[in-house]
């Protein structure tokens, strides 16, 4: 996409170096200056809303700016219709709770050549008797936490722990030098502690994958290939998507990746809406192990690296097979300059087994197929790569996957050794449990921005005037009033109803789409824990705000060594009314990690997923008219009634 048509279009490399172009005329950018985000700043709703094509856009960026000499970091937002800056805000990372930008690629580039220029690093790796293995070693650049630590608050810090390589194209993750943490101070470019403690041996078993590595692949798995002779079913206008009832926009940017605006689904004449803007803004990757080399790990992939920044180009045949449709992206990069990221986003479809079926006594079978449309994108942060997932279903329903690979993160220890924070997953390697948590911002929009969110359990009746037979149980609905977490519960079967204030179906209920979660653990640092502090989205499975603009980011605008309480704990601190109105609901999910051998050296992939299913959002099942694609067979098709009665299926009650 060259030019925007739409209000939420994603930024184009033009916008960008517009954007930028203004900040230089204004002498906003010197030689020290790093922009650690660009981002675009979404227009009010209801001018979206009334926005038409044609439409004179008025197109706002908010560029995060960083001086590496200073620590100063400063918002500004430019308005590209103007040609000028609407405003200028400093970043208050001095004051308490602090906070600070994501980091920027060229301050990890520093990380590695000030760990092995410091004398005190040095002098570990020789007493440790791998003064012959720095050249290749890899100092790993890694955000700090928050501790109030006086030497840390307030400044911009990095921690770094070294790995090692036997070459330059070596696979580090396999050789820890345990015991030996770095604490940078990037402002100042010096080394602020280094912690050397103990004699465990490095890791020295191979952690490489390649076929070099593995040897010869299987010779006996057949080709799978993918057609559709005559296309995809879908059609993409710039960054709108129609396909199967459905209609979005697709947008990406460099802090949450893929975003959703303006879901809706056809229904006779009325493309009604579902989701306004919908897509994973925020995750938290806490490590449960008390050591000091990993106390302090407690990562936020977005808030602190910028998850779309590090997205893939993605490649036909290996990230997304059969008949594709990419979107292109495009970041800023740290000099606030265009990065284009070639086919980001992948679409496309894919058969989904059985949709509905059934064999009427004395008849053939009716069974019509389930095909979902696929859009996804990958971003790598480090040792780890995460695919995001949204699929849309023929039947009206919408589900989210967080997909997990990679390579663990490892420590190196006693082989045989059993310890209670980490496992043998090698010999002498040792990963730490962990969880990555994962949470969906959901600006709800069912038929319209006038919502409610009912939680709903199944419920058992005791025996008795109530339940003479012992057979019986009901459901509760409980409104959910006023802003705040809720927690799940499996042995109930908690969901979680987004309905309609102004509109009923045919039984004269509210339309309404079902959250489906996972029911998988939330947070498991103690609450008093700074972890707890920085990530209170993640000690609930769900939380419902009413909505305000701004209100983006479940840990808070700035994550990076903030002292907690930001974001949804702050978003729903006022308990406001969201009983109707514009809300939006947030859902935490993903794994609680237990590593095992068969993680190493690169881990197949982990699944996580929540679902958003209709609930009496149609007045029957939306998906009765979808083709019957089988063979026909004699006297009729074979998935049909018609042809009846050639069946030669018995016909029960008949001689």
């Amino acid at each position: 996409m060259t030019e925007p048509t739409h209000p939420l279009d994603m930024l184009t490399a033009d916008e960008i170096a517009r954007g930028r172009a203004i900040l230089a005329r204004e002498g906003r950018i010197t030689e020290h200056t790093l922009f650690p985000n660009v981002l675009l700043v979404e227009p009010d709703k209801d001018a979206v809303r009334a926005f038409r094509p044609g439409d004179a856009l008025d197109r706002k960026i908010l560029f995060v700016s960083l001086e590496r000499d200073t620590g100063v970091s400063t918002e500004t937002v430019v308005s590209l219709a103007d040609d000028a800056i609407e405003r200028t805000t400093t970043v208050p990372s001095g004051e308490f709770p602090y906070g600070q930008p994501p980091y920027a690629w060229e301050e990890f580039d520093a990380v590695e050549r000030l760990v092995k220029a410091s004398p005190e690093w040095q002098a570990a790796m020789r007493r440790r008797g791998l003064e012959d293995r720095m050249e290749h070693a890899f100092c790993g650049p890694l955000a700090p936490g928050y501790f109030g630590y006086e030497d840390e608050i307030g400044r911009r810090m990095v921690r770094s722990l070294t790995f090692l390589r036997e070459s330059p194209g070596d696979v580090a993750w396999s050789h820890p030098v345990e015991g030996l943490l770095v604490t940078l101070d990037l402002t100042s470019g010096k080394v602020v502690s280094i912690f050397d403690e103990g004699d465990v041996a490095t890791a020295e078993i191979s952690g490489r994958y390649d076929t070099e590595a593995v040897g010869p692949a299987r010779t006996d798995l057949k080709p799978i290939e993918i057609t559709q002779p005559e296309g995809p079913s879908f059609s993409v206008d710039g960054g709108e998507v129609s396909w199967q009832g459905w209609r979005f926009r697709v947008g990406f940017s460099s802090r949450e990746g893929l975003v959703l605006n303006q879901v809706t689904y056809r229904d006779g004449d009325e493309d009604r809406p579902v989701l306004y803007r919908a897509s994973i803004p925020e995750m938290v990757v806490p490590y449960g192990d008390n050591s000091r080399n990993r106390y302090w790990i407690s990562y936020f992939d977005a808030g602190e690296y910028n998850l779309g920044k590090n997205a893939n180009s993605l490649a036909l045949g290996c990230d997304c097979l059969g008949v594709i449709h990419y979107f292109d992206g495009v970041v800023a990069d740290d000099f606030g300059n265009p990065m284009p990221i070639p086919q980001v986003v992948c679409m496309h479809e894919e058969d989904f087994g059985v949709l509905w079926k059934h064999t009427e006594l004395g008849y053939r079978p009716d069974v019509r197929r389930q095909r979902r449309l696929v859009v996804s994108y990958f971003a790598t942060v480090g040792n780890y790569d995460y695919g995001f997932y949204w699929y849309f279903y023929l039947d009206g329903s919408i589900e989210v996957e967080a997909k997990a690979t990679g390579i663990v993160f490892n420590g190196s220890g006693v082989p045989g050794a059993e310890e209670r924070h980490r496992l043998e997953i090698a010999p002498g390697l040792f990963a730490p449990v962990h969880q990555h948590l994962f949470c969906a911002r959901l600006d709800v929009e069912v038929d319209g921005p006038d919502n409610y969110v009912d939680e709903v359990d199944v419920v058992r009746i005791p025996m008795g005037e109530e339940n003479p037979y012992g057979n019986a149980f009901t459901w509760s609905r409980t409104r959910l009033e006023h802003e705040g977490g809720r927690d799940g519960n499996g042995a109930a079967g908690r969901t979680w109803h987004i309905g309609s204030k102004t509109r009923t179906n045919a039984v004269g209920k509210p339309t309404e789409f079902q959250l489906i979660g996972q029911d998988l653990p939330v947070l498991m640092a103690d609450p008093g824990s700074s972890v707890y502090q920085r990530a209170g989205f993640a000690t609930k499975h769900t939380w419902v705000s009413k909505f305000e603009p701004g209100e983006y980011w479940p840990a808070g605008d700035y994550p990076n060594q903030h002292a907690g309480g930001a974001g949804l704990p702050a978003y729903t601190a006022d308990g406001d009314d969201v009983d109707g109105g514009d809300i939006v609901v947030w859902h935490t999910f993903g794994p609680t990690h237990l590593p095992r051998p068969e993680d190493f050296p690169i881990m197949p992939v982990d699944v996580y997923r929540f679902h958003l299913k209709p609930y009496g959002f149609f007045d029957r099942n939306p998906a009765l008219d979808v083709p019957d694609w089988s063979a026909p067979a004699e006297g009729g098709s074979c998935c049909s009634h018609e042809g009846h009665g050639a069946t030669g299926l018995p016909v029960y009650g008949k001689d």
